[in-house]
């Protein structure tokens, strides 16, 4: 694709200079930008390869806060946890807003949701009403038989493979196929695989959307040369999966307002936003594609998050066996032969819930945490002899990869060490500690976290509790190499082999199961 990027480039460069001569401000304090590499004339750093690693390993040469010309958009890298609260906590309003970009706003129907929406009145009545009605606590208790129930499915299908001849469970398959389960029955109030779509279908849509959401749009960094994503089929590709998602949606939908649907005990979210779509106080209009805007981000960043979340504690855990062993041990103290794990249990198990911290400091679900823009200039450095201005209209990306590894947030912040949490267990992932931000932090942070991380946790305890884990025959390391994306999503597979715990399995043949 690169090639073909060039060439549309060098036929392009004359509308692309006067592009950014239009664009091209002065600062007015008289402050420089922060440091960065340097880029090509008119293009910047386009065509160099960044990701999470690459702006991290950059972040050593220029600093905390380093500056990329991507195209026409200033962006500005952040990689320290200071730093990191100086645009989440000190300077949140002015980096409050969000990009236009292409893909996501396909997605979320011009920005009619949650996440990826422009701030505004709208994203302050929305937010305020995910705050109340979708994300509150006794929301999430009234979850707690849906997250158990398909917890307990998943341990029993390991447990059919720990028997198996092949005896090799595919972690990242199989905590993706939880999450899209518990996602699915919370929000649309059935399983993927209960829906007419059928689940091969729905998985795909699921993939699709995660390519639309990293896609590269040239409409992004360069609004002149729009045209090219539509010349090389990736608009096409993205109406296309915004279309599939519709009809997913909107068959959800039609369902829950079927008159001789089956009454429950247990309202999920689709209900809820019905609820508020036709008694609407809000000093907002309020339409079915709003709906639809909020399901994509409960589909798409729920399953992601928290399924990126449980993948990277088993990545760490096994590549740091020493630590999944004295993990195993607490675990098994504490449960006994109970046969399972519970979201209670989990606040007697202070060193297993530091190695979750641990192993969130090390391997984010968002490596680079959704990107923000500022709302107009404003004045930010490391020290006294370091400030720069930052201007208007600049994309910012938060590097919690980078973060997490920052030397003066950690001692030795390259080594996997759960005890620091131990020592200092008031620090959570929440977004109120700036030196550990995996879901973000700020008015812009994520509004599910608390129920993403009681899936996470829980599902990692109780994988820890029921199995013992090893690599696959023949292989001696994890591969920690990621792909591309918003989402931390790894190259390869995670195989690992299962070996069932007797406690469990007495357990479970106490409970009748």
């Amino acid at each position: 694709m690169l090639s073909t990027a060039v060439t549309f480039l060098l036929l392009v460069i004359p509308l692309a200079i006067l592009h950014r001569f239009l664009k091209h401000k002065k600062n007015g304090s008289g402050l420089p930008s922060p440091p960065g590499p340097p880029g090509l004339p008119f293009i910047g750093n386009i065509l160099q390869e960044f990701n999470h690693d690459t702006m991290y390993q950059l972040s050593k040469k220029y600093g905390p806060l380093m500056t990329l010309h991507l195209g026409s958009v200033p962006t500005l890298v952040v990689s320290s946890a200071r730093m990191a609260k100086e645009i989440y906590k000190t300077n949140d309003l002015v980096f409050s807003d969000r990009p236009t970009m292409l893909g996501q706003q396909t997605l979320s129907y011009n920005g009619l949701d949650v996440a990826f929406t422009r701030y505004s009145n709208y994203w302050r009545e929305m937010r305020k009403f995910s705050t109340l009605h979708l994300f509150t606590a006794k929301r999430a208790l009234s979850f707690r038989p849906i997250r158990n129930d398909e917890i307990l499915s998943m341990l029993r299908a390991i447990s059919d493979i720990a028997a198996s001849p092949s005896k090799l469970v595919d972690v990242s398959e199989m905590t993706l196929n939880l999450t899209i389960a518990i996602i699915s029955r919370v929000a649309f109030g059935k399983r993927c695989d209960e829906n007419v779509i059928g689940k091969e279908k729905f998985q795909r849509i699921f993939t699709e959307s995660q390519v639309v959401l990293s896609n590269f749009y040239f409409a992004d960094y360069f609004p002149l040369l729009g045209w090219i994503d539509r010349l090389n089929g990736i608009k096409a590709r993205t109406d296309q999966t915004f279309k599939d998602l519709d009809v997913f949606y909107q068959g959800l939908i039609d369902e829950h307002l079927k008159p001789d649907r089956p009454e429950s005990d247990i309202e999920d979210f689709i209900d809820i936003l019905l609820h508020k779509l036709n008694h609407n106080d809000s000093t907002i209009a309020l339409t079915m594609d709003n709906v639809k805007a909020v399901l994509m981000n409960l589909f798409v960043g729920g399953t992601d998050s928290t399924s990126g979340t449980i993948v990277g504690g088993m990545t760490a855990l096994i590549h740091h066996p020493e630590a999944m062993k004295k993990s195993q041990e607490e675990v098994r103290r504490v449960i006994g032969n109970k046969g399972r794990v519970e979201e209670d249990d989990l606040q007697y198990l202070p060193y297993t819930r530091a190695v979750i911290k641990e192993a969130m400091r090390m391997y984010p679900p968002f490596p680079l945490l959704v990107p923000r823009t500022s709302t107009e200039s404003c004045i930010i450095g490391p020290d006294a002899d370091h400030q720069y201005e930052i201007k208007a209209k600049t994309l910012v990306y938060v590097n919690a990869w980078a973060v997490g590894r920052d030397p003066e947030a950690y001692e030795n912040p390259l080594e996997f060490k759960p005890e620091r949490f131990l020592e200092r267990p008031d620090i959570d992932y929440k977004g109120q500690h700036f030196e550990l931000i995996p879901f973000g932090a700020g008015r812009r942070g994520c509004p599910g976290i608390a129920l993403g991380a009681a899936v996470a946790e829980t599902t990692i305890a109780n994988l820890l509790y029921a199995f013992d884990w090893a690599l696959p025959d023949g292989v001696k390391d994890v591969d920690l190499e990621l792909l591309p994306g918003l989402t931390m999503h790894r190259k390869n597979k995670l195989f690992l082999r299962p070996k069932e715990y007797a406690g469990y399995r007495q357990g479970i043949a106490s409970m009748g199961k």
